[in-house]
């Protein structure tokens, strides 16, 4: 979040809270989950809003004053495409309101509103009022949230199974007795046991049912549960009607051993769904909540208090245990720790930082505790950087997603036309089979495994890239890259280090290599120049022999020159270029040089070189096994790009290319037919980066910053490209199989439902295993990711 902005002043400050009702407390710092209360003003509190919601200036704000607010919160009770455009209506219009965005698959509401003509209570009270629920996400995935909600799952499912169980127990007689062998008040009997137990499985069971129906009903919507209600409604009314009056019009037959059933299986199916789908969503939702909700901070008389972390300031002293990640980005004051920063580079290695050195938020602490200064927090972090790029992909809808959606909604209206239509025609064949098919319809035509087959894989995928340490921007970038045949590099930064390596000496006859590095590394070791970098690190791996000249003294650097300093004697030492050094340059050669010169002339020449990643040879190679062509794209010159595009084994050279060149170079690639990915360090590629099908961007702070890439690799493993390039390949035909899938289950139930060849209860089953068979499906993507990393 922009500092410089004042979040506006609405709502309750912590002051104003109920006594006994610490800010600390309400989002479950000491006391568990959030109590929001009826008119969610907790929401407003301008503390809070720092972790879910950032702001934009707008366009004619006064200093000071904030602009356009964003906030991704969490829709509790959503489980379906329809549930999201239902959310999406009822904010939509409301004034202060831009835009509201709500991806079904994560139940994630990307919500633009206007603090000058809007609350977020007020906007969570009108979502509220349509039977869904707005909290922020760290607050949502609570651990005692979850648990609450899968004991009442659990409830409803083992009351269904339960009564399920007895009233087949009840209807098995009427099953297998000839006609006339079993007394009629024996069957009647049976009958009014069969309806007793279905009560319970009715009103209790299929609450969420009945309630989300209603709700869509009232709001003027046809939910993916309204053709399941009545189905149940219909045939518990009918069966109770004939029950109670076996001569009556609706005749003796009864269906409470169909309806607990398919109840049954409805609750089971949505069960083992509603866990797949936090699986699905689960590596994102991990990543993005791993700091802690509490810390110990350092009092000013030494002792530790327990605080909340959003009530930590930069410069605070905070106390880090064992296990528990870092809260902020900040300085180890301790001798030293031991930390796994997986989340930044992907990889599970432990490093170690000294006193002194810098560790990021979201980094987690593996040995015992450890002091850190507290220099960024909040939106200022690198990991709120990573969260608000993951919360982008999570909140992205998918191109065949939002066809998807939108095919649900008339698709369901036309489910409960057909079983009107189905009920009306066998009434007039077998009206004793005219119930049953009716329900079958409204039951098996259910379009929840249409509207997840592509969200589900999409993010299975996000989620499985992100524990590697490969971030997705976008969901639709799947598409894009899968169906890429070029890959365009650019040079420095991406294909070679962004420094340079020594690759030869040559010295003053009665000097050897080992005396010269000494001496040009002890002038270097000041400068951040590139060829002074190199040279010291050079010096430490060669580990000069001793007997090296003595100490230098006043030592200059001359920008775009070199370096000189004094010796012992007051002569003259330069490391720089050969006009620096006074020396005539070598033109034969382009290698980059630097020259070591002293008051005898020259000493020592070193040659430098671009040093090329240890991955790079291996990624060209395993793209081109996969079909794909590369080019490498520089702005340097001709001899230094050929050379590190000969070591790596790209198809082609393109050099000494300008900004707008590059541009160029890549539209007259696409001109000619070619899908092209672009691979670059994030600095100066922005233009190519954006034209490109689809993009990479390597390094850390750039990648961070860019945003014109799709995929940000954080570790800089060049073979990263190729893993994400398999991982997308894979999402897609993942896709393709469900959507076949979705298709094909109901081009056959269907029809099956329609002629009578499919009871309710095994639509019931049906509906709710295609929904299950599509996740597990998308679920097989992580497997795979694992086995290719």
């Amino acid at each position: 979040m922009n500092k410089a902005l004042a979040v506006p002043p609405v709502g309750p400050s912590p002051e104003s809270l109920p006594a006994g009702e610490p800010v600390d407390d309400v989002f479950g710092a000491h006391r568990g989950p959030l109590t929001v209360t009826d008119d969610f003003t907790v929401l407003d509190d301008p503390v809070e809003q720092q972790e879910f919601t950032t702001y934009e200036p707008a366009a004619e704000a006064s200093p000071g004053e904030a602009g356009v607010a964003q906030s991704v919160l969490l829709v509790q009770g959503m489980y379906c495409a329809a549930c999201a455009d239902t959310v999406e209506c009822a904010l939509q219009d409301l004034p202060g309101v831009e835009s509201a965005r709500v991806h079904a698959a994560t139940r994630r509401l990307t919500l633009r509103w206007d603090p000058a003509q809007a609350r977020l209570s007020d906007l969570a009270q009108a979502v509220g009022r349509t039977g869904y629920r707005l909290l922020p996400l760290q607050q949502a995935l609570s651990i005692s949230e979850r648990l609450r909600e899968t004991r009442m799952a659990l409830w409803r499912l083992f009351v269904a199974g339960f009564c399920n169980m007895q009233v087949m127990m009840y209807a098995w007689p009427a099953y297998v007795a000839k006609p006339g062998e079993m007394p009629a008040d024996l069957e009647q009997l049976l009958r009014w046991a069969s309806w007793i137990l279905s009560v319970p499985v009715v009103t209790f069971a299929s609450g969420p049912f009945f309630r989300n129906a209603w709700r869509d009903l009232r709001l003027g919507h046809v939910g993916m549960d309204t053709p399941v209600s009545i189905g149940i409604l219909v045939t518990f009314l009918v069966s109770t009607a004939a029950t109670f009056d076996p001569s009556g019009p609706w005749g003796h037959e009864v269906w409470f051993d169909s309806l607990t059933m398919f109840v049954f299986f409805l609750l089971g199916g949505r069960y083992l769904e509603h866990k797949a789908r936090d699986r699905t969503a689960g590596a994102l939702d991990t990543l993005m909540n791993r700091l802690p909700e509490v810390c110990d901070r350092q009092a000013a008389e030494g002792r530790f208090e327990t605080v909340s972390v959003r009530r930590l300031s930069v410069g605070d002293v905070v106390r880090v245990s064992a296990g528990q990640a870092f809260p902020g980005d900040g300085a180890i004051l301790s001798d030293s720790a031991t930390v796994d920063e997986a989340l930044l580079t992907g990889e599970s290695h432990p490093v170690t930082r000294s006193a002194g050195e810098s560790v990021v938020a979201g980094s987690f602490n593996l040995a015992g505790p450890v002091l850190m200064r507290v220099d960024r927090l909040g939106r200022d972090t690198r990991f709120a950087q990573i969260v608000a790029l993951m919360e982008k992909a999570s909140t992205d809808k998918p191109r065949l997603a939002v066809l998807a959606d939108r095919i649900a909604a008339p698709f369901l209206v036309i489910v409960l036309l057909s079983a009107l239509f189905a009920g009306w025609y066998w009434w007039q064949i077998d009206h004793s089979k005219a119930l049953a098919v009716a329900v079958a319809v409204l039951i098996v035509t259910c379009p929840c495994a249409l509207s997840l087959a592509t969200p589900a894989a999409m993010l299975t995928s996000a989620g499985a890239l992100a524990r590697r340490g490969t971030l997705v921007r976008r969901l639709q970038a799947f598409e894009s890259l899968a169906g890429i045949d070029a890959v365009v590099f650019d040079k420095t930064g991406t294909l070679t280090h962004d420094r340079l390596e020594l690759e030869s000496v040559r010295a003053r006859e009665g000097w050897t290599s080992a005396m010269v590095l000494s001496l040009a590394a002890e002038l270097a070791q000041g400068s951040l120049h590139p060829v002074s970098r190199g040279i010291v690190a050079a010096a430490k791996l060669a580990n000069p022999m001793e007997g090296a000249p003595s100490a230098l003294g006043d030592c200059r650097e001359l920008a775009g020159q070199g370096l000189q300093a004094l010796r012992a004697d007051g002569t003259v030492v330069r490391l720089g270029s050969a006009s620096f050094c006074g020396l005539a340059a070598d033109t034969a050669n382009e290698t980059p040089k630097a020259y070591l010169a002293d008051a005898d002339g020259w000493l020592a020449t070193f040659e430098l070189r671009e040093g090329v990643r240890e991955d790079a040879r291996a990624t060209v190679a395993a793209l081109h096994d996969l079909g794909v062509q590369t080019w490498l794209l520089s702005g340097d010159r001709q001899a230094a790009a050929e050379r590190v595009g000969r070591e790596v084994g790209v198809g082609a050279v393109i050099a000494g290319a300008t900004p707008e060149r590059k541009l160029a170079e890549l539209e007259a690639l696409q001109a000619k037919g070619r899908r092209v990915a672009m691979v670059g360090d994030g600095l100066n590629d922005g233009p190519v980066l954006a034209r490109a099908h689809t993009s990479f961007a390597l390094g850390h702070a750039a990648a961070l910053a860019q945003a014109q890439s799709d995929y940000i690799i954080q570790g800089g493993r060049l073979m990263d490209v190729v893993l994400t390039l398999r991982q997308a390949r894979s999402t897609m035909r993942i896709v393709r199989q469900n959507l076949v899938w979705a298709a094909l289950y109901n081009a056959v139930s269907i029809p099956m439902a329609l002629v009578g060849w499919m009871p309710p209860w095994l639509a019931g089953l049906g509906m709710a295993g295609s929904s299950l068979l599509v996740i597990g499906n998308a679920l097989r993507l992580a497997g795979s990711t694992r086995a290719r990393a």
